[in-house]
């Protein structure tokens, strides 16, 4: 009997939109990053975000923490591929400027914008320009009195904080907003998220805050955050890293790949290796990861050093390269044989069939030498 993952049934929510992209009420889960440039140097955070962008990056944010930098992301935003979030605290009037500059969401927490006006007023400039905004709750920033009144950050205290805030935008009559319960605890963060996901219809962007780097925190958020995907919740998601944040576009992509909940560019199973190994497999890796970076049709490549587990793998993949003896190993497409080649052909002929593959080439490989042992 043929074997199929579990469906996932996602959580119902409401449903925003950050520029063209659709968050919540089914849509696909986006993948989000923020820049780590100075916003004012408007070429280099340009320039960022266009990386983002190739690597599947659905929305982008951007710091703006004066009204010089909110200049400057004027110019940013005019230049992006995707929408761009503006990231701001304190200065309602950063988050006014922001709204008319062209942002295509806000993040801010109401409670650090100040008296009922500011709050009032930015609600009317996203309003105005038809932006939601995003209600970002951190475990290392609560409020004073929610610390006080709880002991310390836990599930029922970052929801709190959430909840009022949430009425402070719906006493302006704004409702169209998103929430993050963050933490850098791992189990603090998953039960803030479910115990917020009970509470509420919103939009809901995961995310482990302070995750680390790059191997600690791919490990933390990949858990934490598959653990609430696997339940159906979330909407969006941000993997950060203290690392290039091109590395988080490609962690949150390879979450929903393996969670089978999107699908982008090719995805490369290979082996660990071992002394069978019949060619260099973590460079043929590392180096096919390079050359089809550019792929956004989704194709499944298998990378096995011997043929040992490598036919099996081979039957389930669009181009798949099994290593063997005397320099040779076998080459599949869609899971058929199709011959053998050197290794030193290798690269250049899965690159080439992968890049037929996505342009809509179905015709499979023309048989190469010959199969005989």
């Amino acid at each position: 009997m043929e074997w199929h993952a579990p469906q996932i049934v996602r959580r119902n929510s409401r449903q925003i939109k950050v520029g063209s992209v659709l968050v919540g009420g089914g849509a696909p889960i986006s993948v989000q990053s923020m820049t780590c440039t100075e916003t004012l140097d408007v070429a280099a955070t340009v320039a960022q975000v266009q990386a983002l962008s190739d690597v599947g990056a659905d929305i982008v944010r951007v710091s703006v923490p004066s009204m010089e930098a909110a200049a400057a992301f004027k110019s940013i935003v005019a230049q992006s591929p995707v929408p761009i979030v503006a990231d701001i605290h304190f200065d309602y009037r950063i988050a006014i400027a922001c709204a008319e500059n062209g942002a295509a969401a806000l993040r801010i927490n109401p409670g650090n914008i100040g008296a009922r006006h500011k709050v009032e007023a930015v609600c009317q400039a996203a309003k105005d320009h038809g932006l939601p905004i995003r209600v970002g709750v951190n475990a290392g920033s609560l409020d004073k009195d929610l610390l006080e009144k709880y002991g310390a950050p836990n599930p029922e205290a970052m929801v709190e904080a959430a909840l009022r805030s949430a009425e402070i935008l719906e006493s302006h009559n704004f409702v169209d907003y998103a929430f993050s319960v963050k933490a850098s605890e791992l189990y603090l963060c998953v039960a803030a998220y479910e115990l917020l996901a009970q509470k509420t219809d919103a939009p809901l962007h995961l995310g482990i805050t302070e995750a680390g780097g790059l191997t600690a925190g791919t490990v933390l958020s990949s858990i934490g955050i598959g653990m609430l995907l696997q339940k159906g919740i979330g909407d969006t998601l941000r993997v950060s890293l203290a690392a290039d944040p091109v590395e988080e576009v490609k962690v949150g992509w390879a979450i929903l790949k393996s969670m089978h909940l999107r699908s982008r560019g090719v995805n490369i199973v290979a082996c660990p290796t071992c002394s069978r190994r019949g060619y260099d497999v973590v460079g043929t890796v590392q180096t096919l990861e390079q050359r089809l970076a550019d792929i956004r049709k989704p194709i499944k490549i298998a990378i096995m050093g011997c043929v040992v587990n490598g036919p099996g793998e081979a039957l389930h993949a669009d181009v798949a390269i099994c290593g063997g003896k005397n320099g040779k190993c076998l080459i599949y497409e869609r899971g058929e044989l199709m011959g053998r080649i050197g290794t030193e052909e290798i690269l250049e002929r899965v690159e080439s069939r992968v890049r037929a593959l996505a342009a809509g080439d179905e015709a499979p490989d023309t048989k190469v030498n010959s199969v005989s042992k």
